[in-house]
């Protein structure tokens, strides 16, 4: 079986435990508005124009047979407190690829990276094979997760209450911290509402705004979106207290 990837990043450290190596594979069914990986959306590969650099061919198709080798043996030198993350773009866009590859990883930590919008039933049997899950919820409300990522939040939070009423990995959530749209307290109340409602949530990780995002586009051929042309980080209260611990990552 064959998967579309753009990226694999050696020697990670905020992907997941210890050294790891992370995959990104390409495709997603959202359009975040300050989405820092735009060459990760499409699902077909395409050519990056780079200035200074030329031009880089994005999305490369793997064998997983090939892929699973090959993350094996850069998982054997991130030592035994490492391992492999997947992350996209959506990986749950491409769940027999993601389960073929994860089948030859036995004995390594592995970690998927979801948004959540995807087939449920997938990611329940994606979850029974990983170590651990990164939720990417963003905004909890449905109407102003439309407008900063193109879709409503039902599916998401469907997933996220099946997730967690029958699943077996472990789980955190991650939330970008955007600035006016993620750090509102009207989303942080409703985030800090629904921990309550979990029963195995482990913590709430935000992740610090990507300013080299702007860059990116200009290389896909894109305009990045002027709502988040500083893509600027946003702050958590004092008053916010999740059921979990939480912290920014750096």
């Amino acid at each position: 079986m064959k998967g579309l990837v753009f990226d694999i990043s050696e020697g990670t450290i905020h992907d997941g435990p210890g050294l790891r190596t992370t995959v990104f594979l390409k495709g997603c069914p959202l359009r975040c508005k300050w989405c820092h990986s735009p060459e990760g959306q499409g699902r077909t590969p395409e050519i990056l124009h780079l200035p200074g650099a030329g031009e880089r061919l994005c999305g490369v198709e793997w064998d997983a047979d090939a892929l699973g080798e090959h993350l094996a043996e850069l998982a054997a030198l991130c030592g035994e407190a490492g391992g492999v993350t997947f992350s996209g773009g959506e990986p749950m866009l491409q769940p027999e690829f993601l389960l073929e590859v994860l089948t030859r990883l036995t004995g390594v930590h592995t970690v998927v990276e979801t948004s959540g919008f995807c087939d449920g039933d997938a990611l329940l049997r994606v979850d029974a094979m990983v170590s651990r899950i990164h939720y990417g919820l963003k905004i909890v409300d449905d109407a102003a997760a439309e407008f900063w990522t193109g879709r409503g939040t039902r599916l998401i939070l469907e997933n996220l209450r099946k997730l967690d009423a029958e699943g077996r990995a472990e789980y955190n959530l991650r939330l970008p911290l955007i600035a006016g749209a993620v750090d509102t307290p009207e989303n942080l109340r409703a985030l800090e509402a629904l921990s309550h409602t979990l029963r195995r949530c482990r913590r709430i990780d935000f992740l610090p705004a990507n300013p080299l995002a702007p860059a990116k586009y200009a290389a896909c051929g894109r305009e990045f979106s002027p709502e988040c042309r500083d893509c600027v980080t946003g702050h958590i209260p004092s008053w916010f207290r999740p059921a979990v611990p939480w912290s920014i990552l750096d």
